[in-house]
């Protein structure tokens, strides 16, 4: 099921996916979704903020059980990350349809968009707007490398962009939500299980830093003249690392702008997002403070740490566990699960195993058998929920 997939938005260059939101590439997959809803009878919805809904039974009578993932990547992303949570929920509900269970309840597919944040800066677009952690009014202000706002782009896709935002209706058709995902670690290889469980996601954010200095020639311009922001850039950069090595997190500086670029140039402006995480929230605050002394600095996202329902996660636990509960393993890396528990919706999230760990990169992996155990565990969660 992830073949049709394999070409969209694949560089061939690379074999990474650029499939940013509301891009060509993005519409495509949309169209695919679409079309798999489409075959299995599922009654299709798009909400407002562009999530994709496909639904089997009616979730206004009663609040559903939802599971899904995403459809677009971080660019030179890999093929697992969100398309095997999205391929997975269909084959789960095929799954239980070869098993003739008829569920009790409504269950749920869903796409959310724009959930890497790869071109405007802000993970969880489509959660963080139905759920209002985001306000319409910044949302739509955002730009892309183009120049580019939110607005923009939804409007030439055909969308209503000054609609979005917090989306009651649409929340209360979800009872639960349930996001498989290929594991970004190596939690599942050290414990030796194919499937595990996600007791909580680090608190994380993104801030951009903007060095100003003054442009002039390279070759003609002394040292001692120089006004270049490339070296409190290069500073900052190393007392990231360090800061998050004194506390226990991490810190990634993975984007990074020079204007205007020349080679034979000093730049005048460097414009650099460090990605910050850790397991405590003070920890994290405290090494971006460190950092921003006497700099320009903005948080453009910020994720306070996000616990999942306990009783839920056990649940989700004893039923993808077979003989075993599956091992419950703590996270980095941010997910629409998370913005949903934030919210107060019951949230859980199913991993699958990852035999290197390399995520974000065409290197991206999981095993045949570990997919496919994953469906197994997920088809079993939904069949207990919907009792």
């Amino acid at each position: 099921m992830l073949e049709p997939l394999a070409h969209i938005g694949r560089d061939p260059a690379t074999g990474g996916y650029v499939r940013d939101a509301w891009s060509e590439a993005d519409m495509e997959l949309r169209e695919w979704f679409a079309g798999e809803a489409a075959r299995r009878g599922l009654d299709l919805r798009e909400d407002r903020n562009g999530n994709l809904w496909a639904w089997w039974g009616d979730p206004s009578r009663h609040p559903g059980v939802v599971t899904g993932s995403h459809l677009d990547s971080v660019r030179q992303g890999g093929a697992y990350d969100g398309p095997l949570g999205v391929v997975s929920a269909f084959a789960a509900l095929d799954l239980l349809k070869n098993r003739g269970v008829t569920p009790a309840r409504p269950v749920g597919v869903v796409c959310f968009t724009d959930e890497e944040g790869a071109r405007f800066g802000v993970p969880c677009m489509g959660s963080r707007l139905l759920t209002g952690a985001i306000q319409p009014d910044r949302a739509l202000a955002l730009t892309d490398d183009a120049g580019d706002t939110l607005a923009d782009v939804m409007t030439k896709a055909g969308r209503r962009p000054y609609g979005i935002g917090r989306d009651d209706e649409t929340l209360a058709t979800v009872g639960a939500f349930v996001e498989l995902h290929v594991e970004q670690g190596r939690g599942l290889a050290e414990h030796g299980r194919s499937v595990g469980v996600a007791s909580a996601i680090w608190p994380h954010g993104r801030w951009r830093f903007d060095f100003r200095g003054r442009a002039d020639h390279a070759g003609t311009t002394r040292l001692a003249d120089r006004d270049d922001p490339m070296l409190p850039f290069a500073r900052m950069v190393l007392a990231a690392r360090e800061a998050a090595e004194r506390r226990g997190a991490v810190a990634t500086v993975g984007k990074v702008r020079v204007s205007p670029g020349n080679a034979n140039a000093i730049p005048g402006l460097v414009t650099a997002w460090l990605d910050a995480r850790g397991p405590d929230e003070r920890d994290v605050r405290d090494l971006v403070a460190e950092l921003s002394e006497g700099l320009d600095v903005r948080e453009e996202s910020w994720t306070p740490v996000v616990g999942f329902d306990p009783a839920l996660r056990d649940r989700l636990a004893r039923a993808a566990g077979g003989d075993a509960p599956a091992p419950i393993l703590p996270t980095g890396a941010g997910h629409d699960a998370g913005i949903l528990a934030a919210a107060g919706v019951p949230a859980g999230m199913l991993f699958v195993r990852n035999p290197t760990g390399v995520s974000h990169s065409p290197a991206e992996h999981a095993e045949q058998a570990d997919c496919e155990a994953g469906v197994v565990a997920l088809a079993d969660v939904l069949e207990d929920l919907c009792r």
